[in-house]
Formats: C-alpha cells, sequence, structure tokens
C-alpha cells in the first residue's frame, strides 16, 4: 500500500514538469517577440507574467495534491 502512495505523489508531481516546460517556451517566445519590436516589451512582458504565473500555479496544485496524499493515506 505505501508503495502505491508514493507512486500516486510521484506522479501528482509531474505536473511541474509540464509547468516547467511551458514557462521556458513562453520566455523565449517573449524574448524573441521583444528582440521583434521593442517599442512593446511593456505588453509582452505583462502577459509573460500573468501567463508564467497561472502555468506555474498548476504545479503548485499538483504539489499540494502530492503532499494531500502522502499525508492523508498514511
Amino acid at each position: 500500500m505505501n508503495t502505491l502512495i508514493a507512486i500516486g505523489a510521484g506522479i501528482a508531481v509531474v505536473t511541474g514538469l509540464g509547468a516547467g516546460i511551458g514557462i521556458g517556451i513562453a520566455t523565449g517566445k517573449a524574448c524573441e517577440g521583444i528582440a521583434r519590436q521593442p517599442e512593446a516589451e511593456g505588453k509582452i512582458q505583462k502577459n509573460l507574467i500573468l501567463g508564467c504565473a497561472l502555468a506555474e500555479a498548476t504545479a503548485i496544485y499538483g504539489f499540494v495534491i502530492a503532499l494531500m496524499i502522502i499525508v492523508m493515506l498514511q
């Protein structure tokens, strides 16, 4: 039973992988956009920060679920 709990928690934490990849791609595209249009830096930066915050929230939710799995099921 403890092995299944650990596997479930590990799967829940994998959401951080997707968030990290998404934030990396978004940051790269934002840098490209700023390089092409420096005058749009403010708008690009604002949208980038909002998108990164939302993506990071999914990783935090996954981490919280993993902690809940470990604590509640032991």
